[in-house]
């Protein structure tokens, strides 16, 4: 019987994470877990698979078939799935991309439901419906309508043109060509046409449209050379073969179509595509049903009130005796719904489609911003999404891809350590320093490639003199060492290397005058200063992650054998000679090149004696044909003959980071936003960016897995000490991880993620996999047990964040792309944090729809990323400006907006609360119907749409030089419930002086005429009058940044609302429609009285006086950061530069960071020591391929 601990067991507690593995493939299945699982099967297994072999067998599906070049294969009824009742559809995807949401026939039907789903659109159609009732409607039913068509209308509109843009784009990639056979033949067919088990041609560059199985190619074995650029940044090219069998029978350039469409891997590792929306979205919906509380009770009071009237007053007033006998409790009930109607706009039918149009101008801000444009690549930045910009300036994590991303993926042969010798700084061939000076001509060599830009003279001089010929010996080992190929196209010599490191070293050797022009199985040729030279190839030593070097023994020409190394520092000093003079001053310039975030690689050498090396190649030969373990074999053997090296000397690589990172990194730091770097290349190269980009400093105290594994233990035990029966009475406090001061960082691999975070997949316990079913007890326990152990995983994954947080960076290396989502996922879940995603390849596009908001770097890396962000521009330093200027300013201009709208709905809307009280609760309007249906439509609505889309309380420059005034938007300070409150209060207090002031001034008066004024009618337009003004001049108030835009809608509202008042009170349009336009003549009787206008007057100033005082003191005496910003704007003119932190190099400490990038896979040297790799004379068969090479640029790793 199993115990509980074996049940709980769903991890390996044995096995140590591996820094150099990138985890389980996230497509891996639980089967290929299981062939993992040793060979000794344990006895209980034993039984329970007796007991199950005694039960019905039942029929394993098989998960994938593919028959080539046989569609009718595929439509066979047992791949096809019920989708709905008897409709069926085959299980396998065709391969067209579909992202668009509606079709000609889809779109009404579809977006009016979508329109409605939104809480106060269905609330306003109910309202309408209400309104057709006469029984307790009070408002014609135009005055809903009109608003309601306008913003259904808008919003469908602005939909139809996202739609159709996203019609285009899958358009244009579903009409891209490829050959697929048809009718025995090659046949030209679009992606959109193919179907799992085609058989596909393509030839160099060209896109893949679908996961593929190579069949065959035009290179030696069929091999084929795949840049992944577009699913992970990656330039470099990784190799792939077909199997034997079909490179024997095809001899062409062949692939079989096997997963398409939404089968395809990039697209099942996308991730779901999430609908997001931003936090002050969500917050307006809670207010929107808060005010619906609030306009029920204002209902519900009211109608008691009128119930209790009509019971009062009504049923002894013979003067409003209406014809029917219903109970008060029954009028009271119909003035419920009638107050619903007449108080409805305290709900805003305008404020979404504000909000959208809003967006709408702020993103297209974003899209003409010329300082986010990339003029080397013709990339503008672009908004893909019209939801999201105000949540640009709340963000307060960054999870980025390191990659194509932070880094330019463009490796520079910047310096070198030759003899104890550094070079590479600016000085001539006389060792004098210059700081201006002209790059190294090498117009000498012919083979040059034009591309190095090198400013230390003084190391051609002594190339070419030959004084030291340790110099030469360094470069030949770079032209000699390593696994590129070579081949000439039109005449020039191109390298084809498995990483940009390997390339850049053999390249910068090429430029120095040692050119590798050639290989064979067994040879290598190489031009030595314009003496062309083969050398016979005795053994190439593979790189592997344990060994982080590689080596070639060659014998020269001569007859000598030598051998040739190269790789991390660390590992290469531990295999010197103890005689090596130039040690010491080679670790210094280790240090130096490390200090200045270079790359660094160690060179050395030894001498091999004839019988040495026969003694040695007869166990090399041993485990190279090893049928088991051949690979630890090999490292054994290695080992043995890389001793005792004669140290040559250091290189140091630039992985050249994009313009401006450090800068961005910076400001975003100090701006309270935390940038976490998610990769998956070597610990130690995603170490050395972070120090370039200046996310780590040399004073950053660095934690890795192994530390942070050992706290969160200490912190898991100390929490189940102290959880108990009384653990939920006592209130919980936070305890940091770390001692508070300090600057630290977190660097923790994807293998140590997984066990720290209980997300390692285990092989499946066969123990567990009983078919019967158990008994009620043993149910019972298995549940208790999985739900502590998901008790222990949500506490500890808590826990990680927590302490991640703590640090001040974060950098994830190794991992995998549902890594990285889970990543932002846990900050997103435990943080309550708004997150930002940027990446630029497809293995980043999980990620990207993960966070909060994602974000597409568009370059040389294709488009994947870019079509599931939500914002996209050419370079990582636009970021910025996005969040900085644009964001920000998108958050502030949104946050007044909304406090605007609610305090003049409210203050238009309570105006009918306080007429109540004088008109026996009747639902009595107190504006005219015209002026009701236009207020939110036109009299109070441009000026506060422009100073959402324009205003700016400073200016773009000053908001990139203090990047502290973002935190308002990190901590909500601009718009919450308080806020909110205090916006109705204030709508409130402004509609109780609207209705107060001239009821007061009309009580017991006498107009010039001698006549009364104070009819229901002249008070009406009295009270609308003011509340325009008023409204339109507090919008001016709230304005930070005034254009002439600004003033000529703010006054141009208050005209246009008396010129169409005038309009509508006009006799000519009561003529033509009698029964809408009842106010005849009113505006102008009323309006030509003094006294009016003294009253409108009156009640504006006491409506804006208050205000004033308040904002004047505000601003004197506790004034925000803007505001003294804003204040000494014209001293702050001047943009100060930003400079780089100076780099201490100290003696005594070391700093080496070792971060050569090999090939990120083993295997290289077994293809060229093989022959594999090398092309030979083909076949007639293979005339009839125009193409001879076969470098498959892909969208997707097959």
């Amino acid at each position: 019987m199993s115990t509980e601990r074996d049940s709980e067991t769903t991890f390996d507690e044995d096995s140590q994470p591996n820094d150099e593995v990138v985890p389980y493939s996230d497509d891996e299945t639980e089967d290929e877990l299981d062939d993992q699982e040793p060979a000794v099967e344990p006895q209980q297994n034993r039984v329970n698979k007796e007991a199950e072999e005694t039960r019905e067998p039942f029929k394993k599906d098989c998960t994938w078939q593919v028959k080539a070049n046989d569609r009718r294969f595929h439509e066979q009824p047992q791949f096809m799935n019920t989708v709905f009742f008897c409709i069926k559809e085959s299980k396998y995807a065709n391969n067209a991309i579909k992202t668009y949401k509606y079709n000609a026939l889809t779109f009404l039907p579809m977006n009016l439901f979508e329109q409605f789903k939104r809480a106060a659109n269905f609330y306003f159609l109910v309202l309408l419906i209400l309104q057709a009732i006469p029984q307790i409607s009070t408002l014609a039913w135009y005055t809903t309508l009109v608003p309601l068509l306008v913003v259904l209308g808008i919003t469908a509109i602005k939909d139809l043109v996202d739609d159709v843009a996203r019609h285009k784009m899958d358009k244009e990639i579903n009409n891209r060509t490829c050959e697929v056979i048809k009718d025995g033949r090659f046949k030209v067919a679009k992606w959109k046409d193919i179907q799992v088990g085609d058989v596909i041609r393509l030839k160099k560059n060209d896109f893949i449209p679908a996961d593929i199985l190579l069949l065959s190619s035009s290179e030696p074995n069929s091999l084929c050379y795949v840049e992944t650029a577009e699913l992970d940044g990656e330039t470099n090219l990784k190799f792939k073969m077909a199997l034997e069998v079909t490179h024997q029978y095809l001899q062409e350039e062949n692939s079989l179509a096997a997963f398409d469409g939404a089968d395809s891997k990039i697209m099942k590792n996308s991730g779901k595509t999430r609908f997001k929306r931003t936090k002050i979205d969500y917050l307006m919906n809670y207010m929107v049903y808060t005010i619906f509380v609030v306009l029920i009770l204002l209902s519900a009071g009211l109608a008691i009130g009128h119930a209790y009237w009509e019971a009062q007053v009504g049923n002894f007033s013979w003067y409003l005796y209406d014809g029917e006998d219903s109970a008060p409790s029954y009028r009271g009930f119909l003035n419920f719904w009638g107050y619903i109607i007449v108080l409805n706009t305290l709900v805003p039918i305008s404020l979404y489609v504000s909000v959208e149009v809003i967006r709408l101008g702020q993103s297209y801000f974003i899209n003409w911003d010329l300082q986010m444009y990339y003029p080397e690549k013709d990339t503008p930045a672009k908004a893909r999404t019209t939801t999201l910009n105000e949540q640009l300036g709340q963000i307060h994590y960054i999870f980025s891809d390191k990659t194509g991303t932070l880094t330019q993926n463009v490796m520079t042969f910047k310096k070198c350590c030759i003899n104890g010798q550094i070079y590479g700084d600016h000085r001539d061939a006389s060792q004098n320093s210059h700081s201006k000076i002209e790059p190294v001509d090498f117009s000498w060599n012919t083979f040059a490639d034009g591309k190095l830009a090198f400013y230390d003279h003084y190391l051609i001089e002594q190339i070419q003199s030959g004084k030291e010929p340790e110099v030469q010996q360094f470069f030949f080992l770079l032209a000699v060492c390593h696994t590129v190929m070579a081949d000439r196209l039109d005449g020039q010599l191109n390298y084809q290397a498995a990483s940009p490191d390997e390339g850049a070293l053999v390249s910068a050797a090429r430029n120095f005058g040692f050119v590798f022009l050639a290989r064979t199985q067994n040879t290598i040729t190489i031009s030595e200063l314009g003496t062309e030279r083969t050398y016979h190839v005795l053994a190439l030593l593979d790189f592997n992650s344990d060994r982080k070097r590689m080596s070639i023994i060659v014998r020269t020409p001569e007859g000598n054998i030598r051998l040739y190394c190269k790789g991390a520092d660390i590992v290469i000093y531990e295999r010197l000679h103890r005689m090596n003079p130039t040690k010491q001053e080679t670790q210094d310039a280790l240090d130096i090149f490390a200090s200045e975030t270079l790359r660094t690689l160690c060179l050395c050498y030894k001498e091999i004696e004839e019988k040495e090396f026969e003694e040695w190649n007869k166990k090399f030969m041993a485990a190279s044909v090893a049928s088991t373990n051949r690979d630890e074999a090999l490292d054994k053997v290695y080992e043995e003959i890389e001793k005792d090296l004669i140290l040559l000397g250091a290189t140091a690589i630039e992985d050249k980071l994009q313009d401006g990172v450090p800068e961005t990194i910076s400001k975003l730091s100090k701006a309270d936003i935390k940038i976490w770097v998610l990769t998956g290349d070597k610990k130690e190269t995603a170490e050395n960016i972070g120090f370039a980009c200046e996310l780590l400093t040399e004073d950053t105290t660095i934690c890795y897995g192994e530390d942070i594994s050992a706290l969160l233990h200490t912190r898991m035990e100390n929490q189940r000490n102290r959880g108990g029966v009384y653990a939920k009475f006592v209130p919980q406090v936070y305890e940091p991880f770390f001692p508070s001061g300090g600057n630290r960082a977190l660097i923790i691999t994807g293998s140590w993620l997984n066990e720290i975070l209980l997300e390692k997949k285990s092989k499946r316990s066969k123990i567990l996999k009983l078919k019967f079913p158990r008994t009620e007890e043993e149910r019972r326990l298995r549940t208790q047990s999985m739900r502590r152990l998901e008790v222990k995983k949500e506490q500890q994954q808590q826990n990680f964040v927590d302490l991640a947080c703590e640090c001040s960076a974060v950098i994830c290396c190794r991992v995998t792309p549902k890594q990285k989502a889970m990543v932002v996922d846990l900050v997103k879940r435990y943080k309550k944090a708004i997150t930002l995603a940027i990446g630029d390849g497809a293995n980043d596009v999980n990620m990207i729809k993960t966070a909060h908001i994602g974000v597409g770097i568009s370059g040389q890396e294709g488009m994947q990323a870019v079509m599931s962000s939500d914002y996209s521009f050419a370079q990582f330093r636009h970021l910025q400006r996005l969040l900085l200027v644009h964001g920000r300013w998108s958050y502030i201009r949104m946050c007044k907006f909304l406090r605007y709208f609610f305090y003049k709905n409210f203050a238009f809307t309570l105006v009918h609360f306080w007429y109540s009280f004088f008109n026996g609760y009747s639902a009595q309007t107190a504006y005219e119907d015209w002026f009701i249906t236009l207020y939110n439509v036109l009299y109070s609505s441009l000026p506060v749409l422009l100073m959402g889309l324009l205003d700016q309380d400073v200016s773009d420059k000053l908001s990139l030089r203090f990047p502290g005034l973002y935190v308002v938007g990190q901590r909500d300070l601009l718009f919450n419930y308080r806020r909110f409150f205090v916006s109705l209060l204030h709508g409130a207090l402004t509609s109780l002086v609207l209705f107060f002031i001239p009821y007061g001034a009309y009580t017991q008066t006498m107009g010039q005429d001698g006549e009364a004024p104070s009819d229901y009618q002249s008070f009406a337009v009295t009270i609308a009058s003011a509340l325009i003004i008023t409204v339109n001049f507090q919008i001016g108030l709230d304005t930070s940044y005034w254009t002439f835009v600004n003033a000529f809608s703010i006054f141009g509202s208050i005209a246009l609302y008396f010129g169409i008042m005038f309009d509508f009170h006009s006799a000519g349009i009561h003529v033509l429609f009698p029964s809408s336009f009842q106010f005849t003549g009113t505006a102008s009787n009323a309006l030509r009285q003094p006294y009016i206008w003294l009253t409108i007057i009156l009640t504006v100033a006491v409506c804006l006086l208050p205000i004033i005082a308040i904002r004047f003191l505000s601003m004197t005496i506790w004034p925000s950061e803007s505001d003294k910003i804003q204040k000494h704007r014209k001293q702050l003119k001047a943009e100060t530069q930003w400079q780089r932190r100076q780099h201490v190099f100290r003696r005594d400490v070391s700093t080496r960071r070792s971060a050569y990038a090999f090939s990120h896979q083993r295997g290289y040297a077994d293809l060229i020591s093989s022959g594999r790799s090398i092309r030979k004379k083909r076949s007639p068969l293979d005339g009839v391929i125009a193409d001879g090479s076969a470098e498959y640029r892909r969208t997707a790793e097959s």
